[in-house]
């Protein structure tokens, strides 16, 4: 059987059985799309279930790892090739475990250690300095700061942030201070509001006369909506909500490259920093797994320093 024809039935399971999300789905996709192609070329033929064998999937991993980055002009870093990894072990999986195919086991495939990821965040200096260099005097303005203190005071993904509502948010909310987002795995976790989150929201809404659905629109072209009755196509997409937030970190003098992941990554930083312990951030953060945060825990080691320091040797 061809393997895009299973490739097929797999994403179909990612979609009904593990309740996966459609950018989840696709990133699946894309890399074992990649690795389809790699069989079509070193086979000459379009690939079935039984080329797949360890050489070919040995020189795959040789493939990734000397392949080098069209951005970077570098290799492949050891977090990249895992991905593509990882994809192909769980394509590898579902055929033997669940369709009862046949091939390799997925055990074969050996992820290697990538190396220690060490989590960029602002401090509280860099923060506020990012949160005033908006333009109030503009619906963007507003539109912006309402953004940003959203995804600091939150932690949301982009991608749960971009799929926010004007009527996720109503005066019920507000008076809470909490709501319900859908993350990964479409599962519901609460977020809380910050008193400046809350403000920045107010004045954003007040300023928005629109029926539109969608908490955060574009203004740029909105003439072209016409037609759109609830303003679908003004909805702010991810990769507009990562210039925007690139364009207000250089505005505020800030060095380092800043993406909406850097506020989330802030967001773990200063829970862990004012004394939350992993568990609870976990849940605020939708983590399935504790070890995801822990790559945090240079918070919680600094903090571990600081009371050796303090009671160590003082009795």
């Amino acid at each position: 059987m061809e393997l895009k024809t299973l490739l097929t039935g797999f994403l179909e399971h990612l979609e009904l059985v593990k309740n996966m999300s459609q950018g989840t789905i696709k990133m699946y996709a894309f890399y074992l799309l990649d690795f389809i192609a790699f069989v079509k070329e070193e086979t000459g033929h379009e690939p079935l279930l039984e080329d797949i064998s360890e050489e070919i999937v040995n020189k795959y991993r040789l493939n990734l790892n000397r392949r080098i980055s069209g951005k970077s002009k570098l290799g492949y870093k050891r977090s990249t090739q895992k991905v593509y990894l990882v994809s192909l072990r769980s394509f590898l999986k579902w055929l033997s475990v669940d369709k009862g195919y046949n091939t390799i086991s997925a055990e074969k495939i050996e992820l290697g250690r990538a190396e220690a990821q060490v989590p960029k965040f602002l401090d509280n200096k860099e923060l506020n300095e990012l949160m005033l260099v908006q333009n109030p005097a503009k619906k963007s303005g507003l539109r912006d700061r309402a953004m940003l203190e959203l995804l600091f005071s939150t932690g949301l993904r982009v991608s749960e942030l971009v799929g926010l509502d004007k009527s996720d948010f109503t005066p019920a909310i507000f008076y809470r201070g909490e709501f319900t987002v859908i993350g990964k795995g479409r599962k519901p976790r609460t977020v809380y509001l910050s008193d400046r989150a809350k403000v920045a929201l107010k004045a954003y809404l007040s300023v928005r006369n629109d029926e539109f659905e969608p908490l955060f629109v574009r203004y740029s072209g909105i003439d072209m909506a016409e037609g759109d009755a609830t303003g679908e196509s003004l909805r702010l997409t991810i990769r507009s909500v990562e210039r925007l937030v690139k364009r207000y970190a250089l505005k505020a003098g800030i060095r380092e490259d800043v993406t909406p992941h850097t506020l989330r990554h802030s967001y773990a930083t200063d829970l862990l920093a004012a004394g939350a312990d992993l568990r609870s951030v976990q849940e605020l953060l939708g983590h399935a797994n504790v070890s995801t945060t822990q790559i945090y825990t240079h918070v919680t080691n600094r903090r571990l320093k600081e009371v050796y320091g303090k009671f160590h040797g003082k009795s």
